[in-house]
């Protein structure tokens, strides 16, 4: 199926880049604004317009294929990961960025085959860089090889722990807990805003890990497979094998660095996908 998926994933780029060009276009405007499960929680006419588009062209060439869409599901279709070639997306990691103007954000485009992911896209159109991973083939952005750091120490490392949309008061005082216990055994704890761009910078080698407590499969599917074909390990924050539709994750250079994190921190039990 390896010509196949090559396939899939040239497609699903060119759409990635269409959509780049709608976000960039609406990054600069006013936008209409809508909250989902809480204030924090945020949804743009543009995240909805651009899910539409991806899934209209992917249907429009693969009929036979399924979708995972953040918006789709928000609104009230179906989560459900099944054997078939499955589209995972998210129109606008970052949603909250989006919205501030603040750049860290990006289109998120996963493929998932018997529940594996096999091709990934994360595409920043503000910044002008798409990172990208096929299966047993690497990970790049604009073309340029990744590699995770070759940091193995947590003492001299760079950590992205997230805080979420989450507001429940025991959630929350878990993270920042986790947060503290963190910053008192590295370099520095960072709070960007998009998983899969905390994620690729994880593969880009500028962060040694990433933490988060409550994100979706959408959040992290193209993400995923971007940091495994750098060379790190994406697990669960316990460090037991990641499941993506559990809701949380843990992704790093090494397994060493994932180990001494998940020690650090105390883990949060959430409602799956």
């Amino acid at each position: 199926m390896g010509d196949e998926i090559q396939e899939f994933f040239q497609t699903a780029k060119l759409v990635a880049e269409e959509a780049g060009r709608v976000v960039k276009e609406a990054f600069y405007n006013i936008k209409n604004i809508e909250v989902k499960t809480n204030f924090a929680d945020l949804v743009t006419e543009t995240d909805k317009a651009v899910e539409d588009m991806i899934i209209a062209k992917l249907t429009e060439k693969y009929p036979s294929h399924k979708f995972i869409g953040e918006e789709t599901v928000s609104a009230g279709n179906k989560c459900e990961l099944t054997d078939d070639p499955t589209w995972i997306i998210d129109p606008i990691d970052g949603t909250t960025n989006f919205v501030h103007g603040i750049p860290h954000t990006c289109i998120s485009i996963g493929l998932a085959v018997d529940k594996q992911i096999v091709a990934g896209i994360v595409h920043c159109p503000i910044v002008e860089e798409m990172y990208t991973a096929v299966k047993g083939q690497g990970a790049f952005c604009n073309g340029k090889k990744l590699a995770v750091s070759a940091i193995t120490e947590i003492s001299k490392s760079a950590i992205i722990a997230e805080g979420g949309t989450s507001r429940d008061p025991v959630e929350l005082q878990t993270k920042m807990d986790n947060t503290k216990s963190l910053i008192q055994k590295c370099h520095g704890v960072r709070m960007y805003g998009s998983a899969a761009m905390n994620m690729c910078m994880v593969a880009r080698g500028s962060h040694e890990a990433y933490l988060e407590y409550g994100i979706h499969v959408w959040d992290i599917a193209a993400g995923k497979l971007v940091v495994e074909e750098a060379g790190g390990v994406v697990v669960d924050p316990t460090c037991a094998p990641i499941d993506i539709m559990n809701r949380r994750v843990l992704a790093a250079c090494s397994q060493n660095i994932a180990d001494e994190i998940s020690k650090a921190v105390a883990h949060i039990t959430l409602e799956r996908d």
